[in-house]
């Protein structure tokens, strides 16, 4: 299945101007399902109805931050689990320490499960959604190098910009 990346210009030493710009690959991510579609989707050819799985992740929803706050790491089957993590600031001894004063950034992370992990990784194969730069987004990486080039030569050999002569689809 594929999934599109486009190409944006960064610092290469993020906070450090002087080091120059490269290009890096970031996902071009799509419009969300909302969770109705995304439970219709999810059901589609099984005997269980879109609003029992609607529920059972409300309830689930419910659920894990519950358990949470019980100190539990909570595991879903086959996705991961959730675990919470906090940061901390130090005391000189341990009468000092303050949990309500030193704790802080408290968030809840999802560990996705190797398998899971595995079976994206094994199948994923990259498709050109453009690139972005000055603001500025280009449908894919060849109309950026045409608009970039404009009469030059762009790699394949397309002369003077992707006329759509000579079989070019420019």
């Amino acid at each position: 299945m594929a999934f599109k990346y486009k190409l944006v210009e960064k610092l290469r030493e993020p906070g450090n101007p002087t080091a120059g710009k490269n290009w890096r690959g970031t996902p071009a991510s799509a419009t969300s399902l909302s969770g109705k579609a995304m439970t219709r989707a999810a059901t589609k050819n099984t005997t269980v109805a879109p609003i029992e799985l609607e529920a059972a992740l409300e309830l689930l929803a419910d659920f894990v931050p519950e358990q949470l706050l019980q100190g539990h790491t909570v595991t879903i089957p086959g996705l991961g689990y959730f675990r919470l993590t906090f940061k901390s600031k130090g005391a000189d001894t341990v009468e000092d320490f303050d949990p309500k004063e030193m704790l802080y950034d408290v968030r809840p992370v999802f560990v996705v499960d190797r398998d899971f992990r595995k079976r994206v990784q094994d199948n994923i194969e990259f498709e050109d959604g453009g690139v972005q730069k000055d603001g500025i987004s280009y449908a894919t990486r060849m109309d950026y190098l045409q608009a970039t080039n404009p009469g030059g030569s762009t790699p394949g050999g397309n002369e003077g910009g992707g006329s759509g002569e000579d079989g070019s689809f420019g």
